[in-house]
Parts: C-alpha cells; sequence; structure tokens
C-alpha cells in the first residue's frame, strides 16, 4: 500500500469540496491574526532584525516582510515573515496535534499571493488546505513524535505549507505530488530549541517555510521524489514517529476542518501554561491575592505541560514565555499575562522571581489521561488566610471557549498597536480582508 498517495488523495479530496461560509470566516480571522502576531514580533526582536539586515544584507524585492517595513527578495520575505511570526510564541495551533498551523503557511502564501496576484479569497481557500494536511499528519504522529524530540510546526507545517501553495497556484497533480515528496524530504524541527534559554524556535518556523518554497521551485524544475516518501523503513513516518505502519488519521477529523480545530492565544506564553494561567487569574481577581500573601503554588497538569515547562528560573523572554511558573506567578501578581508581562522589566522583578520559585509543577494521571480531549490544569495557591483551588479544562480560545469578535478584534488592535502599525491602516486592512475580492499584494502593501 502507498500511503503517501492515499494521504495525498485524501487531502486532494478535501481540496476539491466547497468550503462552508463559517469555515472561511475562521479562515479570514486567522489571516489577520497571523498579521497582528507578525507585525508585533518583528518589534519584539527588533533588534535582532536590525542586526540580521546589517550582516546579511538582503536583496531588495517586491515582496513584503511583514512588520519590517522592508520589501525583499521572495526567499528573504518568506524566511523572515516565518521568524517574526512566531518569534512571541503567539501564534494559532491546535493541542491535538501540538502544533502552530498558521505561522508556516501564511509566511509562504503571503508573498507568493504577492507575485501571482491571488486574492483573498484564494488564500483563504488555499490555507484551509495547508491546515488539514499539516493537523491531519501531526495527530497521526503526536504524542510519539513530541517525545522523538520533533518540533512539529517545523516538520507537519512543511506538509502543510507546501501543500497550501500548491493548490494555490494551481501546480499539476504531479507537480503537487512531487511538491509534497520534496518537502518530505525537508521537513526538520528540532525541541531542544525550547531548553536552556535558546532563542531559536521562531527559525524552526522560519525555514519550514523557505523549505516548502523550495520543494514548490523543485517540483516546478520538474525533480522527481520517492514514490512513497511517508512509507517504508526510512521513510517520513519511521523517521518521525518511529513506526513506519503509522496509521494516518481520516481528514476533517470528528467531522470538522483542521482550521476549527485551531486556538486562539489570549496569553504571550507556551499553551501549555494557559490553564494555570487563566486560573490564577480568576484565583486573584475572586479572592483578592497579593503576591505578598502567597506561601506556595502547586500546579497539577498532563505529562506533557511538565517536561521542559517546569523551570522556576528564566533566562530571557523565551525561557519565560516556556515556563509554567513564571507564567503563572505574572498572572498572580499582574491579573494577565500579555506582551508587557514578558518584557524585561518584569523579567527582572525580584518579587517575580521569588513567585516564581513558589511554584511547583507535577504531572496528574487523570489529567494526562484525558489529553487531548481536554488541556487541563488544577491550580492550587496557598496563602496566609486560606487554600484557593480551580481547574481549567478548556482555556479562553480553544474551539470550545472561543473569543467573542469583540475580543478578537480587541487582541487583533493591541497587537497591532504594540507592532507600531497605525489605527487607520489596522482597521482598513480589517476591513479589506472582509472583502473577498481584495488582492493580497493591495492588503499587506500598508503594512
Amino acid at each position: 500500500m502507498n500511503i503517501s498517495r492515499a494521504y495525498f488523495d485524501a487531502i486532494d479530496k478535501v481540496a476539491k469540496q466547497p468550503i462552508p461560509a463559517k469555515v472561511m470566516e475562521r479562515a479570514r480571522q486567522s489571516l489577520l491574526d497571523y498579521l497582528a502576531v507578525t507585525c508585533a514580533g518583528a518589534h519584539f526582536q527588533s533588534g535582532k532584525m536590525e542586526r540580521y539586515f546589517s550582516f546579511a544584507e538582503p536583496e531588495a524585492g517586491a515582496f513584503k516582510a511583514i512588520g519590517t517595513g522592508k520589501s525583499l527578495a521572495l526567499k528573504e520575505a518568506v524566511f523572515l515573515n516565518g521568524l517574526n511570526a512566531h518569534a512571541l510564541d503567539y501564534d494559532d495551533g491546535t493541542n491535538s496535534g501540538i502544533i502552530h498551523l498558521g505561522s508556516p503557511i501564511f509566511s509562504l502564501l503571503i508573498p507568493l499571493s504577492q507575485r501571482y496576484s491571488k486574492s483573498v479569497e484564494q488564500i483563504l481557500q488555499a490555507a484551509v488546505i495547508g491546515y488539514e494536511a499539516s493537523y491531519t499528519m501531526a495527530v497521526s504522529i503526536q504524542p510519539k513524535h513530541k517525545a522523538l524530540g520533533f518540533h512539529a510546526t517545523g516538520t507537519c507545517g512543511m506538509l502543510g505549507a507546501t501543500l497550501a501553495a500548491a493548490y494555490m497556484l494551481g501546480l499539476t497533480d504531479e507537480e503537487r505530488f512531487q511538491a509534497f515528496a520534496a518537502a518530505c524530504v525537508s521537513a526538520s524541527g528540532m525541541l531542544k530549541v525550547l531548553d536552556d534559554g535558546s532563542e531559536l524556535k521562531p527559525y524552526n518556523v522560519a525555514k519550514t517555510a523557505l523549505l516548502s518554497l523550495t520543494s514548490l521551485q523543485l517540483a516546478k524544475a520538474g525533480f522527481n521524489g520517492h514514490e512513497d516518501p511517508l512509507g517504508g523503513y526510512r521513510g517520513f513516518l519511521k523517521m518521525m514517529a518511529g513506526d513506519e505502519n503509522v496509521a494516518i488519521k481520516p481528514t476533517l477529523l470528528n467531522g470538522t476542518y483542521a482550521i476549527m480545530k485551531s486556538y486562539t492565544k489570549p496569553y504571550a506564553s507556551c499553551r501549555y501554561t494557559h490553564p494555570p494561567v487563566e486560573a490564577a487569574i480568576h484565583l486573584r481577581n475572586q479572592y483578592s491575592i497579593t503576591p505578598e500573601q502567597v506561601l506556595g503554588i502547586k500546579v497539577e497538569t498532563y505529562d506533557l505541560a511538565v517536561s521542559g515547562h517546569d523551570h522556576q528560573e528564566v533566562k530571557g523572554a523565551y525561557s519565560a514565555k516556556m515556563s509554567t511558573p513564571y507564567s503563572t506567578a505574572v498572572a498572580l501578581a499582574y491579573g494577565k499575562a500579555g506582551l508587557q508581562e514578558f518584557e524585561d522589566d518584569v523579567l527582572e522583578s525580584e518579587s517575580i522571581k521569588e513567585l516564581s520559585k513558589k511554584v511547583q509543577v507535577v504531572s496528574d494521571e487523570e489529567l494526562s489521561r484525558i489529553f487531548p480531549e481536554k488541556q487541563s490544569a488544577i491550580l492550587t495557591v496557598t496563602t496566609s488566610s486560606g487554600s484557593y483551588s480551580e481547574r481549567v479544562d478548556f482555556p479562553k480560545g480553544e474551539p470550545e471557549n472561543p473569543f467573542t469578535e469583540a475580543e478578537f478584534l480587541e487582541r487583533y488592535e493591541s497587537l497591532m498597536s504594540y507592532g507600531g502599525v497605525k489605527e487607520e491602516v489596522f482597521k482598513c486592512i480589517y476591513e479589506l480582508t472582509g472583502n473577498a475580492d481584495t488582492k493580497v499584494a493591495d492588503l499587506v502593501s500598508k503594512l
């Protein structure tokens, strides 16, 4: 049996059926969120961007590197879009696939849409396909994939970004398959980027978007890949999950599109930290808890949310975003965990450091059993005046607990403002995405 052809045909079947209006609206929201997160990410690492431009001297071109104010050559724009889209770890994703979905896909689709004069409707249709391809593979090989040290955004995201672009550009069936085969060869992503204060997690997204572009170029040039790149003893599945006989999950799993399964983050930290962060905010507000009262904090959660996320000492903003103790501490201290709570003045706060040291993160057998159906945590805060607990199963932004339109708009405007985008510009972009015929080039020209 050719596993690759079966997967490829399943994605093609999704691509050829009409996309419901509510799914397209969610895709529009995903595009807006991507643009806002990327602008904010470019601002967040503006110092690094300045040094990058100084050393690399990237070639000028016609393609927007979102949030940088620069128009560059195609490959540079694709790469930097990915680097800035994931800089804040604020982009969308799914817990069941353990993958960020939109950042590699839109990082590639937007420059290609500029080059080939694609409309908002066309980029959204392609994104829906890409989300489905990335998610279907990720949910099939997780959690073994993560346990082996792979970052699914870089591996499975490669397949989704490549196929999304291939459909948007109208590649033939054979060209699409050969691009997919090249993407299987290119796919990589190391979770070691989470450890020891590393700042390279966004690089996984950047190189994924860039290598997806290269996969398309190889296919158009006529390079042929293996007839079954997923299968066999040294195929994608064996490499990424340790088992060549992995059963690929059906597309439209449980009757919904992958893009409808994606979360939008209300807090500027790793999604694994969100249940205790949300519980901390609720307890603080309900019981008027202050850091000075706190004697100890216990976070009980599923096992995948413990290792790599239980460090009490942080080494910069990237490390803080991965830390449940730090994220929970700022949520309890400030009643929020937004962009400002991960900036240097808060990172260096002695009171936050002391509060973080009081947070213990432990694995709970029952919460581990019900993951990923529920992404749960139980937070217990012991204070000088008593002990308070709250359990969160579906933190804000999950499909089961979605943003209202007003909440999404507030997040969008806040991120755009943080990224230095003028109000009249981001409001115009918001309106333009509501017109299916708007050219993507006209949209991003305003950034």
